[in-house]
């Protein structure tokens, strides 16, 4: 049945692309409704808890299980022996990164659960299943673990040391990469003929993911299919389906993994870890359900954190400020195994990243990734894209003060010119489209840069220090994958988008379907998304990289052009009239095929519904309009902006606040500016944390000593101030849509943004640099290390002075 007009134009305005529109899923999360792994229970299921080494480094010399078997609920305890009676082989970090000399990166052996040596606390030693919880919980403090304690090592540099403790044969020196790209002859020809040689050492550091949901799973077995099935947050159930598979040595087939709501991820959640092994296991050999849900305490080691790289950059500028060659050298931390995406940040994405927005005629990076006693590295929001742009910010700053050239000039003269796009750059990339002097411009505008004086002037006089800083960026997002296109046309009269992207925050039901209103002028209200299960998809890339919207919708838009034409054909028979005579158009009334030259038409949900209703078709006509497509590579894109904060800093306690707060941001066609604007929002207050606030601590046992929120600071809502966010797109080339992806570019903007503020607060105390987290602590000995020579300590107004 067609809508009426007023609401089907209705339908066009407020819910085609480029529209606000509101999350789709927003009703049924707010009313509690959302069904996140922990909230599901299966019939006879038994519960898991995992038995973990308290030592980062030790020879497992044996495990006493018995005990722990004998206890009242206890199904079973697995250790590594039993799992490789079953069959089951090792686990996998995904890279494809190689060693300069062309040779693959070398991975040492990772089984599920420990058989020889632990190498990080909290590393997996047992699993124990028994009927409730509880009684798990009690086997598992019985379990006994023998551990011979080894010397550790934590730093990724002091892990290539001639004293530092081997964590595996295979990897001397505890070098798994030695990384290089880029020509060294013409870095060093530049650096020698450069009028001005700027050098930072850097530290980015690391972090705990921390998303607001813990990961939990239930592993089920089908003895007569031979078929698992496995429920559990994701970044995609395809790449989690495959790995597992992998783990198993079966088929993908022998798999089925399902996704409900998912609440956050940031990379983490990407990889199959050895808990899900465990549970899957357990459920084959005992015939029933089996559920695990990590403890907080048990996060803080479990999960894959983030970051972690040591990096001396290097910048040659001529004497007339313009770059001439950057080389960036250092050590990414993998932890004790290979993760998921470990090596990308210090490796291709520092490649692809750190040149930005300016031109730069050559670059070159090299870095070693090492092994060490700490709990695995994986992606983590952008991956080195945040981090590049942190190195390339923070060195134009220094580079500012050492050459006399204001900053901001030096970023006018390097910009990549808007009439130099297309151009290619030293990273290899393609840069197709973009407005950097412009983004600038506004962003300076928006902050109100020259009124800055006096706001300074008004902190000082209440005893407080004020800074700003400048964030310009430009992100590379993830590299071309397939992605699939869905449409199909429910028995309710809904229509469902399949898609292989994975909503875990992001929102992703509401620009999906604006997609689709646009190409098919379907109603809104009436679609719905499937993402969550690997038996609908035939491809998908999972949501990674800033990509989403360009591959599904791009996939959208295909099959929804498939569409058109299958109902071209359905409705030509409809209508008696000739194929070619049929054409399609999206307007007030919705999506109509209509007879050219005349008023005949039916809209394409009432086509739908006379095709669920049956009518008789020729044997060459479709019988129905559902599609399944497969969209192949979409093309990275460019997603650019610039960040501008200003910060106080109490000179008294060291505290530092992020009191202003403007971007201005090019990520192409804005499919739905509230959702995008929320997506930075986001970002940003990650970056905050990184900077100011999360701060990681290992001892020199390798004991970690800020496993827990007591210990580990996360951003809350008071730590960030208003943003002002403000739009200046310059549409892709790269994909249909013209949209460029925005999910992790807020961190990209915000960490060089916030650091910049607070060395420029602390410059009068003759601080050129500190590292993140600039937590107070760092903060005050900073200021009470150079308030001897710089002069007297401010004093806040009515303390005493």
């Amino acid at each position: 049945m067609d809508l009426p007009v007023d609401a089907a134009q209705m339908g066009v305005t407020r819910f085609g692309i480029g529209q606000p529109v509101s999350r789709k899923e927003d009703p049924k999360l707010l009313r509690g409704e959302g069904r996140y792994a922990d909230d599901l229970n299966l019939p006879g299921q038994l519960h898991a808890v995992m038995v973990r080494s308290r030592h980062a480094h030790g020879r497992l010399l044996g495990i006493d299980t018995r005990a722990a078997r004998a206890m009242p609920g206890v199904a079973a305890v697995l250790t590594a022996a039993d799992l490789q009676a079953a069959g089951i082989g090792e686990m996998g970090g995904a890279t494809a990164v190689r060693n300069r000399d062309g040779s693959p990166i070398l991975r040492p052996r990772q089984l599920a659960l420990c058989i020889d040596r632990v190498r990080y606390v909290g590393e997996p030693i047992a699993c124990v299943i028994a009927a409730t919880l509880a009684e798990a919980r009690d086997a598992a403090e019985a379990v006994l673990a023998d551990i011979d304690p080894l010397p550790a090592v934590t730093g990724a540099r002091a892990a290539t040391g001639p004293d530092a403790p081997q964590l595996h044969e295979v990897a001397p020196s505890n070098i798994a990469l030695d990384f290089h790209y880029g020509d060294t002859a013409a870095v060093d020809a530049a650096l020698a003929s450069a009028a001005h040689v700027v050098r930072l050492t850097l530290i980015n550091s690391r972090v705990v993911v921390c998303p607001m949901e813990p990961r939990s799973a239930i592993g089920e077995y089908d003895a007569a299919a031979e078929r698992f099935t496995f429920r559990a947050g994701s970044q995609g159930v395809l790449w989690l389906r495959d790995s597992l598979a992998s783990v198993f040595g079966l088929p993908v087939a022998k798999f089925r993994v399902l996704t409900g709501n998912v609440g956050g991820s940031f990379g983490m959640k990407i990889a199959a870890y050895p808990e899900y092994v465990c549970i899957l296991q357990a459920a084959r050999l005992l015939g029933r359900p089996v559920k695990w849900t990590d403890l907080r305490s048990e996060s803080f080691l479990s999960d894959s954190h983030g970051r972690d790289h040591e990096m001396a950059a290097t910048l040659a500028l001529d004497a007339e400020g313009r770059f001439l060659a950057l080389r960036l050298q250092g050590y990414g931390n993998l932890g004790a195994y290979l993760g998921n995406a470990t090596t990308l940040p210090q490796t291709v994405n520092a490649v692809k990243n750190i040149q930005s927005v300016y031109a730069t005629p050559v670059i070159e990076v090299a870095s070693y990734s090492t092994f060490t006693n700490t709990s695995p590295v994986g992606a983590y929001r952008g991956a080195g894209r945040p981090e590049a742009n942190y190195y390339m910010e923070r060195l134009i700053e220094a580079a500012s003060r050492q050459t006399g050239i204001d900053a901001i000039e030096l970023r006018r003269r390097n910009h990549i010119r808007p009439e130099a796009l297309p151009c290619d750059t030293a990273a290899g990339t393609r840069y197709d489209s973009g407005n950097f002097p412009a983004i600038l411009d506004r962003a300076l505008e928006l902050a109100d840069w020259d009124g800055f004086p006096a706001r300074r002037a008004e902190s000082r006089a209440r005893g407080m220090l004020r800074g700003r800083g400048i964030g310009q960026y430009l992100e590379v997002t993830a590299p071309p994958s397939n992605e699939m296109g869905g449409i199909r046309f429910e028995p309710d009269g809904g229509v469902t988008i399949v898609t292989g992207t994975l909503d875990y925050g992001q929102g992703h039901a509401s620009p999906f379907a604006q997609v689709l209103v646009e190409t098919l002028g379907i109603p809104f209200e009436r679609i719905t998304i499937l993402q969550g299960d690997s038996d609908e998809l035939i491809a998908g890339g999972g949501t990674g990289g800033s990509k989403s919207i360009m591959a599904s919708g791009a996939a959208i838009i295909e099959a929804g052009e498939k569409v058109i034409e299958r109902g071209r054909q359905i409705a030509a028979h409809v209508l008696e009239a000739a194929v070619a005579d049929i054409e399609f158009t999206t307007g007030p009334a919705g999506g109509r095929f209509t007879i050219a030259g005349t008023d005949r038409s039916i809209g394409i949900m009432d086509l739908a519904e006379r095709l669920r209703a049956g009518i008789t078709l020729p044997d060459d006509v479709p019988a129905s309009l559902d599609v399944q497509h497969i969209h192949e590579h979409s093309p990275s894109a460019y997603p650019n902006g610039c960040h501008v904060a200003e910060v106080e800093v109490d000179p008294e306690t060291g505290v530092v606040a992020v009191v202003r707060y403007v971007m201005a941001n090019d990520f192409g066609v804005l499919i739905n500016p509230m959702l995008v604007e929320g997506q930075t929002h986001g970002g940003v207050m990650q970056g905050i944390g990184q900077a100011l606030l999360e701060a990681t601590h290992y001892d020199a046992d390798g004991q970690f000593l800020s496993g827990s929120f007591l210990d580990y600071a996360l951003p809350r809502a008071d730590h960030g101030p208003n943003f002002t966010f403000a739009s200046l797109p310059s549409p892709a080339r790269t994909n249909r849509l013209g949209a460029k992806g925005c999910g992790e570019a807020g961190c990209a903007g915000s960490l060089p943004a916030v650091m910049n503020a607070l060395v420029d607060a602390l410059a009068e105390f003759g601080v050129s640099h500190i590292d993140m987290p600039a937590t107070p602590e760092r903060v005050w000995q900073a200021i009470r290390g150079r308030a001897g020579s710089a002069g007297a300590t401010p004093q806040r107004k009515g303390s005493g002075a």
